[in-house]
């Protein structure tokens, strides 16, 4: 007999509530326009015609060099207690040498240089720096012992299957934070530089015999110094050469300049140089990316777009960049998140890596502890698409890139944490215990590590 058991109306789900989009920790669309800043507000520059700008000849003619010229390009917007600062600071603490193109000096905020972030990597004053702790009492000249791990001169084989390849020890730009201060630029009162000591021409053929020799290697990154300062005559022939040895599988160009000069990248010669590269790995089936650093939404303007999209359309894979955690800089999810989505949203570069400032000489006030590093990593999770969600790392001494989670031990109390790897580096392929060893990390000393930085001539 049918059942006359009548059932229960499925019940429906109704949204209670929305999430409204400003009600997130961060708030997108982004308020901060893409705008090449009007680069006539500077005194020295009031004249300077829309062709001069975009010419890369004219930015590296009137790439400033030093206080004096410094000064005849700002005029009285720079203040007398900042340029103080900064003349003691190249007398007392400087590792690099003054050298910034006028695109990256656009970029900063002339109605507040003191607290300007790009201002403060770029030219540093010594107020800038801890008063105490300017350097942690293990910082080192060549923090990440790259020079140790030469193959030959100039080519660090870190990895099991990478190298990096340094083309030469110049930049456009000098930052105050390089990894590489012992090599690269000029001598300064604090610190003598290295210099590479077999000949430019024999250094890069006895790159390539080693990578010919080595066919675990699979990776090379081409850096310097920055490859913006190789001309593409000395470039294009190197690359080349790595096309054709067989186990390199993937090319990546890696040059601060796309940012700093982005006008060196938008000459007729360079960009037919990189489409030649771009069609024979095309033809080869080798991955060809390019790789810039960027550490502030600021420093995203439609050249740095343009010159960008011009790599990409004549072939590169993906342009990517590689930007550094410093306090006063960039050291909040809000200023990490602007700057991603101004590199997705206007220049089509993928977030990729941001690195922990290595622990070089009077650096202390730029790095940030290993939590603070892990804190921003979990804020910014959930905003960018998973492939452009950037990596925080930690690029251990002796171990090389971790991310920031994956320490093996961490006493926060004493700054210290514990890493542990699985390869050798050439440096140890006699050493039993490599993998097994615990290599400790150390971050801002305790005494200060809850001090908030940048200092300025208000908070010193």
């Amino acid at each position: 007999m049918p059942s006359t058991t009548t059932k229960a109306p499925r019940p429906v789900w109704k949204r209670s509530a929305r999430i409204a989009a400003a009600g997130q920790p961060f708030k997108y669309p982004l308020e901060r326009a893409c705008v090449e800043p009007d680069w006539r507000r500077f005194p020295g520059w009031h004249d300077v015609t829309r062709e001069q700008w975009e010419s890369a000849l004219w930015q590296r003619q009137h790439t400033v060099k030093n206080l004096k010229e410094l000064k005849e390009v700002m005029g009285p917007l720079l203040p007398q207690d900042l340029e103080a600062g900064i003349e003691r600071d190249i007398r007392e603490r400087a590792t690099m040498s003054m050298l910034v193109p006028p695109q990256m000096i656009n970029t900063m905020n002339e109605q507040d240089l003191w607290n300007d972030p790009v201002r403060h990597y770029m030219l540093p004053a010594f107020e800038d720096r801890h008063p105490e702790w300017p350097s942690h009492p293990k910082a080192s000249r060549d923090s990440l012992h790259e020079s140790d791990m030469w193959a030959v001169e100039g080519l660090t084989h870190r990895y099991p299957t990478k190298v990096l390849a340094e083309m030469l020890s110049t930049c456009p730009q000098y930052c105050g934070h390089c990894t590489r201060m012992d090599l690269v630029g000029n001598d300064v009162p604090q610190v003598t530089k290295l210099r590479f000591q077999i000949q430019q021409k024999d250094r890069y053929a006895q790159m390539l015999d080693y990578l010919r020799r080595t066919p675990q290697v699979r990776d090379v990154v081409v850096s310097g110094g920055d490859i913006a300062n190789t001309p593409i005559q000395t470039l294009e022939p190197f690359v080349s050469a790595l096309l054709d040895i067989p186990n390199i599988r993937d090319i990546r160009l890696a040059s601060k300049g796309l940012v700093g000069i982005p006008q060196h990248f938008l000459q007729d010669e360079v960009l037919d140089g990189y489409a030649r590269l771009a069609k024979k790995s095309r033809e080869r089936g080798v991955s060809l990316a390019f790789h810039t650093h960027a550490n502030h939404a600021a420093q995203v303007t439609p050249l740095v777009a343009k010159a960008a999209r011009r790599l990409l359309e004549i072939g590169f894979r993906d342009v990517r960049n590689q930007g550094v955690l410093l306090r006063g800089v960039n050291a909040s999810s809000g200023d990490l998140l602007e700057l991603c989505f101004m590199l997705m949203d206007h220049a089509s570069i993928t977030p990729y890596y941001f690195y922990m400032c290595d622990m070089i000489p009077n650096a202390e006030h730029w790095r940030l502890a290993v939590h603070e590093a892990q804190q921003l990593q979990h804020d910014i999770m959930g905003y960018l698409p998973g492939f452009a969600t950037p990596r925080i790392v930690c690029d251990v001494p002796f171990v090389g890139k971790r991310w920031i989670h994956q320490l093996k031990q961490y006493d926060r109390e004493k700054g210290v944490s514990y890493w542990t790897k699985n390869y050798r580096t050439g440096i140890e392929a006699q050493d039993p215990e490599a993998l097994s060893r615990q290599y400790e990390y150390s971050e801002q000393q305790p005494l200060y590590s809850s001090v908030s930085l940048p200092r300025t001539r208000d908070n010193v």
